[in-house]
């Protein structure tokens, strides 16, 4: 595709893993002049034939570079070596690679250090949902808030751009948290499936449906704990308070006995709860187990 022809924005990308590829065959679809690179130049070929440009290096994919830089690659250390003798003066670099909030402020400084312009993302979807707007995917953006405002409709093609604040930082810390979150999650599922696992006449699917439907209606606990933290009131809007559920966490306990199942998914939380009831506070919801989280 000739660059000049088109008013779409110029996209080089660094990176054809699976999210990589995806990302890649979003901008395609939309019509964006793409340039593509790879550490292993096979997996550029199939990207080649559907109309992106590829090149042997990572400086010269920087050096011809019209638009943003994307970076996909497999770490932190990853983008340092990729870049390494590439020239980035004026370049934007916007750096979707998953990292922690300490790495991508630092990545943001050697970034600047050297004349770029920079955004970390953090992808909140899997490959199939790329370039799908219908599944709800989208990605966190953090940094320079001009370079994230000159770039955002190329951005908005693989998936939402959700610009989170210019600590560079933010987007890593967005992401961690909401998937620490999904990992709480994840062991309760387990957790369920486990006590329910010996019963033979338990239709699967149907307690599925239930499980889904339950943790949906309870994930407005979020709003409430957010409430708290803002007011510093951790009684506000109480319903169950904190002493009432860690007096249920007894028939947990015992359930689990029953059924043969290993509490230990669940006991990390229940003795946060056990250790802020006894420090006089059974009447709060759960922000003040947040308070005993950042003590530790």
């Amino acid at each position: 595709m000739d660059l000049h022809t088109t008013s779409k924005t110029p996209v080089t990308l660094l990176g054809l893993g699976d999210m990589g590829t995806a990302l890649a065959r979003s901008w395609l679809a939309a019509g964006h002049p793409l340039t593509v690179w790879n550490r292993t130049p096979r997996k550029a070929a199939p990207l080649a034939a559907e109309g992106a440009r590829t090149v042997a290096t990572p400086a010269e994919a920087v050096a011809s570079a019209q638009g943003p830089v994307v970076l996909c690659l497999l770490d932190d250390a990853s983008v340092g070596e990729t870049l390494d003798g590439a020239g980035l003066s004026g370049k934007d670099l916007v750096n979707l690679t998953t990292s922690t909030p300490a790495e991508a402020q630092r990545r943001a400084h050697w970034a600047e250090e050297r004349g770029a312009r920079f955004l970390d993302g953090g992808i909140m979807a899997v490959p199939p949902m790329i370039g799908r707007p219908e599944t709800g995917g989208y990605v966190f953006y953090s940094g320079d808030p001009d370079l994230f405002a000159r770039h955002r409709a190329a951005l908005e093609v693989p998936a939402g751009a959700t610009f989170v604040g210019e600590d560079p930082g933010h987007a890593a810390l967005h992401d961690i948290a909401l998937l620490s979150a999904m990992t709480g999650m994840f062991a309760g599922i387990t957790h369920a499936f486990a006590l329910m696992s010996p019963e033979k006449d338990v239709d699967r699917a149907r307690f599925a449906a239930l499980l889904a439907g339950w943790l949906g209606a309870m994930s407005t606990a979020t709003h409430g704990v957010a409430a708290q933290l803002e007011s510093g009131d951790y009684t506000e809007g109480v319903t169950s308070n904190l002493a009432m559920m860690a007096a249920a966490n007894d028939s947990f306990l015992a359930t689990a006995g029953d059924q043969g199942v290993d509490p230990r998914l669940l006991t990390p939380f229940m003795e946060l709860m056990r250790r802020r009831v006894a420090q006089g506070h059974g009447d709060e919801g759960l922000a003040g187990l947040v308070d005993l989280l950042r003590s530790a």
